[in-house]
C-alpha cells in the first residue's frame, strides 16, 4: 500500500509544501527519488508521478515550486516568475536543495541513493541541482529546459544524467540541445540524451491539449511510456548496490 504525507518544508525564504509517497516500512532502507513539477506548480501531475515512483519502490517527494503548494494557471504570470530563476539559477538550486533536505529527513530513506526527476521547467531544477554538486545518483529530466547560466558548473555534477526530449519541441531547439551536449561533454558528466521524434513539449502531461496548442505542448501516450521505460531502466543502474 502507498501511503502520502504532507511535508512542510523552507526553501528560498520561502515556505514549501510538499508530498511524500512510500510504500508501507520495511526494514531496509530505500532509493529516495525528488520529483519537481512544470512551471505552473505541484499539481496533480507531479504528485502522481511521485506515487507512481512508490509503486517502484522509492521513497519519493514532490516538491513545491512558488511556495505555499501554489499551482498558478497564468502563463503569463508563471514566465515573469520563472524569467529570473532561469536568469540566476542561485533560486532555482536553493528551492530544489530545500527539497533535497527535506527528503533526506524522512525515515527509511537511504541516503547514499538519491535521485531527482523534472518535469518541464522541473527538469531544470533537477540538472540545476546536479550542477550545485548535489550529491545525487542521477537525475532525468523530462521535457527540461536544458540551457544554464552557468555551464561551467557541470564540472561538479556527482552522478549520472539523463535527459529526454521531443525533436520538434519549440521549447528546447536544437542549438539549445547542442549546447547541453557540449556542456556535459566539458563537466566529463555520465550523460544521456533521448530524442523522439515528431514529439513536442509536455509529452507527459495528459492535460497539456487543454492549451489547444499542439504545435508547441502535446500529449504524446508513446513517448510518455518510452520515457518512462528509460527512467526506470537508468535509475535501476544509479542505485544498484
Amino acid at each position: 500500500m502507498i501511503r502520502s504525507e504532507t511535508i512542510n518544508y523552507v526553501a528560498d525564504g520561502l515556505s514549501m509544501i510538499g508530498q511524500l509517497y512510500a510504500q508501507d516500512a520495511t526494514a531496509a532502507p530505500r532509493p529516495g527519488v525528488l520529483v519537481f513539477p512544470e512551471a505552473f506548480g505541484l499539481g496533480y501531475h507531479a504528485k502522481s508521478r511521485a506515487e507512481r515512483l512508490a509503486g517502484l519502490g522509492y521513497v519519493a517527494l514532490a516538491c513545491d515550486l512558488h511556495g505555499g503548494g501554489q499551482v498558478l494557471d497564468d502563463l503569463g504570470a508563471v514566465m515573469g516568475l520563472i524569467g529570473p530563476m532561469r536568469a540566476d539559477p542561485a533560486s532555482t538550486r536553493a528551492r530544489a536543495r530545500g527539497g533535497l533536505d527535506a527528503l533526506l529527513k524522512q525515515p527509511g530513506v537511504d541516503q547514499a541513493r538519491i535521485g531527482a526527476i523534472g518535469f518541464c521547467f522541473g527538469g531544470t531544477m533537477a540538472l540545476e541541482l546536479a550542477r550545485s554538486g548535489a550529491d545525487l545518483a542521477g537525475v532525468v529530466g523530462f521535457h527540461s529546459g536544458l540551457l544554464t547560466a552557468r555551464p561551467q558548473d557541470a564540472t561538479s555534477i556527482k552522478g549520472k544524467v539523463l535527459a529526454c526530449i521531443g525533436a520538434d519541441d519549440p521549447a528546447v531547439p536544437f542549438d539549445e540541445r547542442r549546447a547541453f551536449e557540449e556542456e556535459m561533454r566539458a563537466g566529463g558528466v555520465d550523460w544521456q540524451l533521448h530524442v523522439y521524434g515528431g514529439v513536442v513539449h509536455s509529452f507527459t502531461n495528459k492535460n497539456a491539449d487543454r492549451m489547444n496548442r499542439p504545435e508547441m505542448v502535446r500529449y504524446d501516450a508513446k513517448t510518455d511510456a518510452r520515457s518512462w521505460a528509460s527512467m526506470q531502466s537508468f535509475f535501476t543502474e544509479v542505485f544498484a548496490a
